[in-house]
């Protein structure tokens, strides 16, 4: 895919990074002289010195055969007006840091398919990580109405040695959560399991669920036998 980013700072830079590492062709939009020639020289992107939201500029960076955009510049105005040039060049797929909630909205309205808060998504990551150590990773999804965590089984675990079935009956079990990934072995795939399917000790088991049901989960999935 033809990726356009505009703003080269650590967010726009990172994020060109991993995506030219997946093969994507990227170009980087900044004012920042110094910012694209890193671009250029380190990170592997195509890199063009001026404003995103000049749509001179977006025009010569090719902004018509983009096949994605991301808008992650110092301000969200900026972005707001970058996703709204975006929509009106028919970007098909359009991403954009919110720093302020009171964007969302607007950003959405404008053409945005994905408002991504940086700070919350770091601030709730952080949150997480003191109050669950147990959970190896969380993600979160619909500005933090779902969430998702990877979670290691003891040999002690209530669940281990059940099958998701009998779990689901268990009338303990948070109502709207659901097993939906299981790797019995570090080395194995993750499988997407079923009824039938029995939690093996040192297994590892992904777990949609909303977050206030979250301690009622971990608690559930963890109470010693």
């Amino acid at each position: 895919m033809y990726i356009l980013i505009g703003g080269a700072g650590l967010v726009g830079l990172s994020l060109a990074q991993k995506l030219v590492e997946l093969g994507h062709t990227v170009a980087v939009i900044d004012i920042d002289p110094t910012a694209c020639r890193y671009a250029r020289e380190q990170v592997g992107a195509i890199a063009f010195e001026g404003s995103a939201v000049s749509t001179e500029m977006l025009l010569e960076a090719g902004i018509r055969k983009a096949d994605a955009l991301a808008a992650v510049l110092r301000s969200d105005a900026l972005n707001l007006a970058m996703v709204t040039l975006a929509k009106h060049y028919g970007v098909s797929h359009i991403v954009s840091r919110m720093r302020h909630s009171d964007f969302v909205e607007p950003l959405r309205l404008a053409g945005a398919n994905h408002v991504i808060s940086t700070v919350e998504l770091a601030v709730s990551t952080m949150v997480n990580s003191i109050e669950y150590p147990q959970v190896e990773s969380m993600m979160h999804f619909e500005q933090g109405q779902i969430e998702v965590l990877k979670l290691s089984l003891a040999k002690n675990c209530y669940v281990v040695g059940r099958s998701l079935a009998e779990i689901a009956q268990d009338a303990r079990f948070p109502t709207g959560s659901l097993i939906i990934g299981y790797q019995s072995h570090p080395h194995q795939d993750l499988m997407i399991p079923n009824g039938s399917t029995v939690l093996e000790p040192d297994s590892t088991v992904l777990i949609v669920t909303k977050p206030g049901s979250l301690h009622q989960v971990i608690d559930f999935i963890e109470g010693c036998k």
